[in-house]
């Protein structure tokens, strides 16, 4: 027969450590290649889109450039 605990406190501290995962340490990032594009899947309001797509061909390189401009590099 089990008994109870005397300070319910503490062995709910003690489960919690036997149980609780140790937080995984994150992948260090691959080092970037200077010029290298990334792939991306982004949401874009359909009129801006369509005010990058109205030049033709190279509106995401329009975008890139305007993000560029916007963040000051």
């Amino acid at each position: 027969m089990n008994r109870r605990p005397l300070d319910p406190h503490k062995a709910a501290e003690a489960v919690f450590k036997r149980t609780a995962p140790k937080p995984e340490e994150p992948a260090p990032k691959a080092p970037s290649l200077p010029g290298a594009k990334e792939l991306v899947s982004l949401k874009i309001d359909r009129d801006v889109l369509d005010h990058f797509q109205a030049e033709g061909p190279g509106w995401q390189e329009r975008i890139n450039d305007a993000l560029r401009k916007l963040i000051g590099k």
